[in-house]
């Protein structure tokens, strides 16, 4: 970067300072990853200068015959990797591409079966403040209290009373497989659209080591990072017959010209994806997820709904420790582990302040770290907690986290 070190030193300084912080950490939040280095340069390529506004063939500017090939591209790959008929590339994230979704499948006012986000779901599957609850009528269904696992015949329940004109199913902090046919039965039963939420899940389901939804779901959003390793982005899969209403919501419903250098790096990452190594590094993800919930739980740490079938769990940190999820995230963080606070299935604490932390495999097993390894990374996340008042102790833990770290490369990062 010598062009930024001597342009804007202030900015240069501040990401030195983060590839530090990313060095010396364990990255434990379940919605982060590191991408490869050829992502990284397709980010920083010139193909930010273009503007693209249209679909490729079909543009609003001219100079767009690279562009179309790039964007072709990401789409031939995302087929590829996924099964799907139909791919937009476009979305500038997860957000936008659900708010898509809802724009081409819906009318204001329209019911909506979703998963509530205080048991797993996510902002846009219809929390009051985010356009999802404001716009739409919104039913939540939720887990089980005793088994902290969506209780599909309650799902149904709540579908044949309410009728709602689309079923959404996906989530943002739920560590158990999704039933897609039971979800697509329950809405056949009562005519409803389907709508599969997999941010969290793409690149497992890409590995096909978890059942995929698009056989059978009409519409399909998912982030193009996390557990698929690709740059910060969405992407809408979808039936074919649903194809020029999803196209035409992106564009020109809530977006203008795309980000061609995303577009191309989505491009990239698909085509990792689809190499042999990316099934045995999602396989690890799982390992170590599993790995690392069974470290937690020998230390008596108490993982909601049992254990995890995925890359994410949640850990009920008050009710093993006496801990807020404030508290532990605030003192994982000073010594060097990034996690994020969460709120916990029926939890008696606040959002701000809940009961629970999430935590996620996806990039600590892409620097490398093998099932041994999160028995350490649990030890240390018992001992920081432990002595989350002590600076002294944690001072030593933070130095221990540091050393471990440094073993494992990020990519991208000297």
């Amino acid at each position: 970067m010598i062009h930024l070190k001597k342009s804007d030193p202030k900015i240069y300084k501040i990401i030195k300072a983060e590839e530090k912080r990313q060095k010396e950490g364990i990255e434990l939040i379940a919605s982060e990853n590191y991408v490869s280095p050829a992502v990284l340069e397709t980010m920083g390529s010139v193909l930010t200068n273009k503007y693209s506004e249209g679909y490729p063939g079909k543009r609003y500017y001219g100079g767009n015959e690279i562009i179309d090939q790039a964007e072709s591209l990401a789409i031939t790959r995302a087929k590829k990797l996924f099964g799907a008929e139909h791919v937009n590339v476009q979305p500038l994230s997860g957000s936008p591409a659900n708010l898509a979704v809802y724009m081409a499948l819906l009318q204001p006012g329209d019911k909506v079966l979703g998963f509530s986000l205080d048991q797993g779901g996510h902002l846009s599957h219809g929390h009051p403040m985010n356009f999802s609850g404001k716009l739409y009528t919104i039913i939540p269904y939720f887990v089980d209290k005793k088994t902290e696992i969506i209780d599909m015949d309650e799902v149904e329940k709540i579908a044949l009373k309410e009728k709602p004109k689309m079923i959404l199913a996906g989530f943002s902090a739920y560590s158990k497989n999704m039933d897609w046919k039971r979800f697509k039965k329950i809405a056949d039963k009562i005519n409803a659209l389907t709508f599969a939420d997999i941010a969290h899940i793409a690149g497992l389901i890409a590995a096909k080591l978890i059942d995929s939804p698009i056989p059978y779901f009409d519409v399909v959003t998912t982030t193009t990072h996390k557990t698929l390793r690709g740059p910060r982005g969405g992407m809408i899969m979808c039936k074919e017959k649903f194809a020029s209403a999803i196209d035409k919501a992106i564009f020109p419903g809530i977006q203008g010209g795309p980000h061609d250098h995303i577009n191309a790096a989505k491009a990239v990452a698909f085509g990792e994806a689809l190499k042999p190594s990316f099934k045995t590094y999602s396989a690890q993800v799982m390992k170590n997820a599993k790995a690392l919930a069974g470290a937690l739980q020998k230390r008596n740490y108490r993982i909601i709904s049992g254990g995890t079938d995925n890359h994410l769990m949640l850990v009920d940190v008050f009710g093993s420790r006496g801990v807020t999820g404030k508290e532990a995230e605030k003192a994982l963080e000073h010594v060097g582990i990034s996690i994020n606070k969460n709120m916990i299935p029926f939890d008696s604490r606040k959002p701000l302040d809940p009961s629970g932390i999430r935590l996620g495999t996806p990039a600590v097993t892409t620097r490398g770290a093998k099932e041994k390894h999160m028995e350490t990374i649990a030890d240390l996340i018992d001992k920081t907690l432990e002595n989350k008042d002590n600076e002294t102790k944690l001072k030593k833990i933070a130095k221990e986290v540091k050393t471990f770290s440094l073993q494992f490369p990020v990519p991208g990062i000297k």
